[in-house]
């Protein structure tokens, strides 16, 4: 909730009924809260100065004593192909995080950043090249969306926390956030369109089954065992495939909600047809979707992308076990769309500027 060396709080990461209490204990009377409240999750301003129906002295007050995260836009890159843009964000503190709009027929999805960095070190993954810097906050988080949706004109209508960092290595920031977009008084995203990934944290999945959220759990799974789990994901030493996979059915059982298993697709390491025949005995008898996500190359790592008729049969197999599942629509490829490519070549380019 603090955001500086002087602890002052983020107006934008309180909550409605926080951000009365701090208004009252002010002095101020009950209906300024909803006014600052309105300004910066309906009007989506950037600062106090924009809240033009608030007295001079109050504006002033909140200036001195609160913090108002608000993103700078540093670059927006769009797909040519697919209308796909790629944004990237500078923090108050000057750490760089990236967002991505996807525009599909059924609405507006963004994909926005939980951390500044990432500890996870998923081998496949250019968001974990550089280490965690930090988890960001509620607004933060909150701030990514409305600059997307100030900058592009049009709603969004589905939010996926799939981007930078692992949101459950950022558990209270994330939840607060989830409360906060499907709140009346905000965006009011419904619950059941946020998804949020994780590379599966055991303890912290079953603190989110018991907040019972309508959100959708996605897993990364990438390996149908735990001895290719392990070579793939670091944070398979720590938590063993059996413990994931009891901690998402008890997800279910908790919530209700059909759990996603994403699998990224790296040819010659875990798409093989013995490989899709593990992981339908791995997944039988669960409620589940399984996204198959063919490999985005990075050139720090030597992985490349399974050949089509590889990932077609892959799916194949999957089916004829009576698994749900799809082929990820391959998105913004022509501008480095996938998690952490944008920042990484930004950070890369600037420290040889330094």
């Amino acid at each position: 909730m603090m955001a500086d060396g002087m602890n002052r709080k983020d107006l934008r990461s309180l909550g409605y009924e926080e951000l009365q209490r701090e208004l009252e204990a002010l002095g101020e009377k009950p209906f300024r809260a909803k006014q600052i409240y309105q300004w910066l999750h309906e009007k989506l301003a950037d600062g106090v100065q924009e809240m033009t129906n608030l007295p001079a002295k109050l504006r002033e007050t909140l200036d001195v004593r609160y913090l108002c995260s608000s993103l700078e836009m540093v670059d927006v890159l769009e797909s040519k192909a697919d209308g796909t843009r790629k944004y990237l964000f500078r923090l108050q503190d000057g750490n760089v995080i990236e967002s991505v709009l996807m525009k599909y027929h059924h609405g507006n999805s963004v994909c926005i950043s939980s951390q500044a960095g990432c500890r996870m070190g998923c081998r496949f993954c250019a968001s974990t090249l550089g280490g965690l810097t930090r988890s960001l906050l509620p607004g933060e988080m909150l701030d990514q969306i409305y600059k997307i949706q100030k900058h592009s004109g049009e709603r969004v209508s589905n939010v996926v926390v799939m981007g930078t960092g692992e949101p459950l290595d950022n558990y209270e920031n994330l939840v607060k956030f989830i409360h906060m977009l499907s709140d009346e008084h905000g965006l009011n995203i419904s619950q059941r369109n946020i998804t949020v990934s994780t590379c599966g944290i055991v303890p912290n999945i079953y603190r989110l089954a018991a907040e019972k959220l309508q959100i959708t759990l996605a897993l990364s799974l990438h390996a149908p065992t735990q001895e290719k789990r392990m070579e793939l994901m670091p944070i398979a030493r720590k938590y063993e495939l059996s413990e994931v996979m009891e901690a998402c059915r008890a997800y279910f059982r908790e919530t209700g909600r059909r759990l996603t298993f994403e699998y990224s697709l790296v040819g010659g390491v875990n798409d093989s047809q013995e490989d899709a025949r593990e992981l339908a005995v791995l997944l039988d008898g669960l409620n589940c979707h399984v996204n198959l996500i063919p490999v985005n190359p990075i050139k720090e790592r030597s992985f490349v992308q399974s050949e089509r008729r590889v990932i077609a049969d892959f799916k194949t197999k999957l089916e004829k076990y009576g698994i749900n599942v799809t082929i990820r629509r391959e998105m913004g490829r022509d501008i480095g769309g996938a998690c952490g490519q944008l920042r990484k070549s930004y950070l890369d380019r600037t420290e040889g500027e330094e």
